[in-house]
């Protein structure tokens, strides 16, 4: 394994590691703020952090590469996050994310559909579906809790569908050649832009007396420096070096960080039902995995990725990717 790919692996993995604990981090956040002001704080606190960590403009966009850093924008930090966010609020810690889980499903499907190239998805990939589907439905069942609201559960599903749209628009962006600071700081600037219209619908207000509880602070900070500006920047660059698909699995491990976070910070109690589903939501995204190509084509997909990387390296030099 090159040092870049083993660069991107160690990337993706830091990723989730913070990422399986920012639903607690949220989930304190909402008791003072309403989801649309957490969102568009934390995501201000990154861009400006983006800005002096790196301050350089994006230059020589084309009208396409905009209208896709836009989508991206729209996708991945507008309205997945109001999902999520809202999502919070309406179903435990634990359940959001287990079944944001689900993103590699969505991310494989559109990448074969949107993306030239892809392998075919192999049987194997829906029988994995349909035991995580299964687990959702676990998670999600009148029994496993006290009191039944399955739209919290909904809308985080809705919400990996988004994330799965946001990951194939980051593997586009990816081959543009630009600094992977300089385009995540580009998407957190329409992301931000997007978000405008929902602050006046959910009567934003800009309270910042909030900030002055430590504990408050501190998770803010947390989701906006580490979450936010660190995080989209280093699972922007296991994208454009891993892929979109094989990044994505990475996910897998943010259930079980967030329900063992859940259970120690929050003291979410996990029934036998939230168990079981946990452990067929698991399954279901590792058995999925088994459609990797066959061992007679692994030389040639190397190769291909090989060939792919040089490409997206001249790309780099040729837009002054080390400015």
């Amino acid at each position: 394994m090159s040092t870049k790919h083993t660069a991107g692996h160690f990337a993706a993995f830091l990723t989730v590691i913070i990422w399986g604990t920012t639903f607690i981090s949220t989930k304190l956040l909402l008791a003072d703020f309403q989801p649309v002001e957490l969102l568009f704080f934390r995501f201000v606190m990154g861009l400006l952090a983006l800005t002096l960590v790196y301050p350089h403009r994006l230059k020589g966009t084309t009208p396409s590469q905009e209208l896709t850093f836009a989508a991206a924008g729209l996708c991945g930090i507008c309205l997945y996050y109001l999902l999520e966010n809202i999502a919070l609020t309406r179903t435990m810690a634990s359940n959001v994310g287990v079944i944001i889980s689900v993103a590699p499903f969505f991310t494989a499907i559109l990448t074969h559909l949107f993306v030239r190239g892809t392998e075919k998805l192999r049987p194997s990939f829906f029988l994995g579906f349909a035991v995580a589907m299964a687990g959702i439905f676990l998670i999600s069942f009148p029994s496993a809790r006290l009191e039944w609201s399955p739209v919290g559960d909904l809308l985080a599903l809705l919400a990996a569908l988004v994330w799965a749209c946001y990951s194939v628009l980051t593997k586009n962006i990816s081959g543009y050649g630009y600094h992977t600071i300089l385009t995540t700081r580009r998407v957190f600037a329409y992301g931000i832009l997007f978000m405008i219209p929902a602050l006046f619908l959910f009567d934003f207000k800009p309270e910042l007396a909030r900030l002055t509880k430590p504990v408050t602070l501190f998770n803010l900070l947390y989701l906006g420096l580490g979450a936010s500006a660190l995080c989209f920047v280093t699972w922007n660059f296991a994208v454009k070096v891993l892929g979109a698909v094989r990044t994505s699995v990475y996910i897998y491990m943010v259930p079980v960080i967030t329900v063992g976070a859940s259970v120690l910070i929050l003291h979410e109690k996990i029934t036998v039902l939230t168990g079981i589903g946990t452990v067929f939501t698991l399954a279901g995204l590792l058995l999925s995995e088994h459609r990797s190509l066959p061992a007679g084509k692994q030389a040639s997909a190397s190769r291909n990725t090989l060939h792919e990387e040089t490409i997206q390296h001249v790309k780099g030099e040729k837009h002054g990717l080390t400015e």
